[in-house]
């Protein structure tokens, strides 16, 4: 059994590889900025709609590969007062979207979809609580300056694995959802497949 990952996302493939997951990437090609009008539309709440984008990733490249395993995986910003965050598509937005989170707390879910044969046959859902310290506007500046070139590609303007770990004052939750991908619960399902060994 093979198992496909349907992400363009480096920090995913980089936490399966590091874990020793075999796997392939292949883009999903789906059109995000559509679906995500759709389920906004539908009023879904945070966790659904991570779990959602997931769902479709997973069976987008599952039709095309029904014989394998097809992990989806996205992750979404939820603000206290329930506004969902995209990536920025800017730098000035990305600066606007931290001076959103500065010095409050804010959720993170990252939803993981395991299809075959064009069906959904396993999912998990993470959550995360991220609490950013009070940043200053010559903080924001200085760290987009750095780290926009990478940053702009992480939901949330933060690559946790790097610079990103000085937005913080605390997090609850794993690691792993916050680069983007509940990883244990899907190295426990990949075992019940045979993909990892038990």
């Amino acid at each position: 059994m093979r198992l496909i990952l349907a992400s363009g996302s480096s920090g995913r493939r980089a936490m399966l590889e590091a874990a020793g997951v075999p796997f392939e990437a292949m883009a999903p090609g789906v059109d995000e900025e559509s679906a995500k009008a759709s389920l906004r539309a539908a009023g879904l709440a945070p966790r659904d709609f991570a779990d959602a984008l997931a769902e479709l990733k997973a069976l987008k490249v599952s039709n095309r590969d029904p014989g394998a395993l097809v992990l989806g995986c996205d992750s979404v910003v939820a603000l206290e007062d329930g506004t969902l965050l995209d990536k920025a598509e800017s730098k000035a937005q990305a600066a606007e979207h931290l001076r959103l989170m500065s010095g409050k707390r804010h959720h993170l879910y990252s939803a993981a979809v395991i299809a075959e044969a064009g069906e959904p046959v396993w999912r998990f859902v993470d959550r995360a609580a991220m609490y950013v310290r009070p940043l200053s506007d010559a903080f924001i500046d200085a760290y987009l300056d750095r780290e926009w070139d990478q940053a702009r590609w992480c939901v949330g303007v933060y690559r946790i694995e790097g610079p990103g770990a000085q937005l913080f004052s605390r997090i609850d939750g794993s690691h792993f959802t916050v680069i983007g991908l509940p990883l244990l619960p899907v190295l426990d399902y990949l075992r019940t497949r045979g993909i990892l060994a038990s």
